[in-house]
C-alpha cells in the first residue's frame, strides 16, 4: 500500500513542482510584497505604508465605487438578459438552435482588441452607428468618451454584450437538465407557462445562476479590458477606472509593486465577501 502511494505522489510530483513555483510562491511572495517599500532599492519591509495608503487614496476610493456601480448595475442586467436568452434558445419552437447557440457564445471569442475597436467606432460621437440611431428619433448625440455617466454606461453596455451569451449557454446547460415529466404534470395541473417559469424552473436553475453570479463578481472585480482598450485606460477624468485598472497604474507605470500588491489583495477579498454574501442569500432563499 506504501508503494502505491509512493508511485502516486511520484506521477503527482512534476504537477505539484508546478503548481508550487508558479502558483503558490507567487501568491504568498505577492502578499509579502505588500508589505514593503518598493520605491526604493533595496526594498524595505514597511508594514503599515501601503495599507495605511490604501485606505486613505482618494484613486482608489475612485476605482472602487466605479467597480462596484458596474457590479451593482450590470451582473443583475446580464444574467436576467442571459436566463432569457437561455429559455429561448431552449424553446422548441426555435429552428436552426445550434446557430443561434454559436452566435450567443461568439463575442466571448472574439479578440479584445478587435472587440474594444468596433466599440469606439460604434460609439464615436460624431458618425457612430448608435448616435445615428438616437438622432433617428430625436435623441441629441450623446458624447460616450467625454461625459462620466455615459462612458460607465458604454462599459457596462459592452461587459454584457460580451459575457450574456455565455453565462446563457451555462444556463442552458440547467434548463436541459430538468426532467420534462415536471412539466408534464404541471400541464395537467393546467399551470400556466409563467406559473411553471416562476415556481419550476427558476428554483430548479437556482444553483446554475449562483454560479453564473459568482464567476460574475470574479470576473467583474477584476475588470481591466475594457475600460482600458475602450473608454481610454479608464476615462474621462478616471470616471470608468476599476481596482484592475488601478492596479495595473500602479505596477507597470508607477512601479510601485508594494501598492499594487495590496490592491491585489483586497480586490481577492472583496470578490471573495461578496461571493460567498451571494451563496448565503442563495440558501436562505431556498
Amino acid at each position: 500500500m506504501r508503494l502505491q502511494n509512493r508511485s502516486a505522489y511520484a506521477f503527482l510530483a512534476p504537477y505539484l513542482l508546478v503548481f508550487t513555483a508558479f502558483w503558490v510562491w507567487p501568491i504568498i511572495d505577492s502578499f509579502l510584497i505588500s508589505f514593503q517599500n518598493t520605491r526604493v532599492n533595496p526594498w524595505t519591509f514597511n508594514l503599515p505604508l501601503n495599507w495605511g495608503r490604501l485606505f486613505g487614496d482618494p484613486a482608489f476610493y475612485n476605482a472602487l465605487q466605479n467597480t462596484l456601480i458596474i457590479l451593482i448595475v450590470q451582473v443583475p442586467v446580464m444574467i436576467t438578459l442571459a436566463t432569457v436568452m437561455a429559455v429561448l434558445l431552449n424553446s422548441p419552437l426555435l429552428k436552426a438552435r445550434g446557430i443561434f447557440r454559436f452566435a450567443f457564445f461568439a463575442p466571448v471569442v472574439v479578440g479584445e482588441v478587435a472587440y474594444a475597436a468596433v466599440f469606439r467606432l460604434m460609439f464615436n460621437v460624431d458618425f457612430g452607428i448608435i448616435n445615428k440611431l438616437l438622432g433617428g428619433v430625436g435623441i441629441s448625440p450623446v458624447s460616450w468618451f467625454a461625459d462620466s455617466h455615459a462612458a460607465m454606461v458604454l462599459i457596462i453596455i459592452a461587459v454584457t454584450w460580451r459575457w450574456a451569451g455565455y453565462n446563457a449557454i451555462i444556463i442552458l446547460s440547467g434548463l436541459q437538465s430538468i426532467p420534462e415529466d415536471v412539466y408534464e404534470a404541471a400541464t395537467l395541473d393546467r399551470v400556466s407557462r409563467f406559473q411553471q417559469f416562476i415556481h419550476i424552473t427558476l428554483p430548479l436553475l437556482k444553483p446554475i445562476i449562483l454560479f453564473c453570479v459568482v464567476l460574475s463578481v470574479i470576473g467583474t472585480m477584476q475588470l481591466f479590458t475594457e475600460p482600458y482598450l475602450i473608454t481610454n485606460r479608464g476615462g474621462p477624468g478616471g470616471g470608468t477606472e476599476t481596482l484592475g485598472l488601478l492596479l495595473y497604474r500602479q505596477a507597470f507605470q508607477s512601479t510601485n509593486f508594494g501598492y499594487a500588491s495590496a490592491i491585489a489583495y483586497t480586490m481577492a477579498a472583496l470578490a471573495v465577501v461578496i461571493s460567498l454574501l451571494n451563496l448565503w442569500v442563495g440558501r436562505e432563499a431556498k
